[in-house]
């Protein structure tokens, strides 16, 4: 015997009225209703771990993801967790650029949403030169998240002449660095 036959058993022991051995009647019923509650036990920690965000893992999750209209970038467990909770504190006063910040770094998309003014939002992808690899999935979630009363422009981030001009390059010095015209308009100073 073992889990809640034992504990059962250990229970019944003291009153000393019943025989508990396992092939007695008395003990099988307690083997029987001991793995039912094995059982039960087993579904309600998964239920319990399932029904938290936090500890959420597979069915939680998926059943959380489903609410929304498009399913976040987040890959892992942890990331998934982390939009769903992102996702979940949008609220009415939710449209300042901090919260939509936050909503989208939550989500795991590398953006910042910048207020220009006249109802204009500019989102810029400040850690990727270009346009991101994964625009296609993100942009219709970034979309989701913003206020849709507000204009919304995507910024991409290429080399300006400036740039060059201010990092003393030369037309030498760009062949000698063996860019071809795409590599060369996507080599941005990593503080921009």
């Amino acid at each position: 015997m073992e889990g809640y036959a034992a504990y059962l058993k250990t229970l019944l022991e003291p009153l000393g009225i019943y025989d508990l051995t396992e092939h007695s009647i008395s003990g099988g019923e307690l083997c029987a209703l001991g793995a039912e509650l094995d059982t039960a036990d087993v579904r309600l920690e998964r239920t319990e771990r399932e029904s938290l965000t936090a500890t959420a893992e597979e069915e939680g999750l998926s059943r959380r993801e489903a609410l929304f209209a498009r399913r976040s970038a987040a890959e892992t467990v942890e990331q998934r967790r982390a939009a769903i909770a992102a996702l979940l504190q949008i609220g009415a006063d939710s449209l300042t650029p901090s919260a939509i910040n936050l909503t989208l770094s939550g989500c795991g998309i590398r953006a910042k949403a910048v207020e220009m003014g006249d109802g204009h939002l500019r989102v810029t992808f400040p850690e990727t030169a270009g346009i991101p690899a994964e625009f296609d999935q993100i942009q219709p979630i970034i979309l989701d998240i913003l206020p849709c009363h507000l204009e919304v422009e995507f910024y991409f981030r290429y080399l300006t002449w400036a740039e060059c001009e201010a990092a003393g390059m030369t037309w030498a010095s760009v062949e000698a660095a063996g860019h071809t015209w795409a590599s060369f308009e996507l080599a941005v100073p990593p503080e921009a």
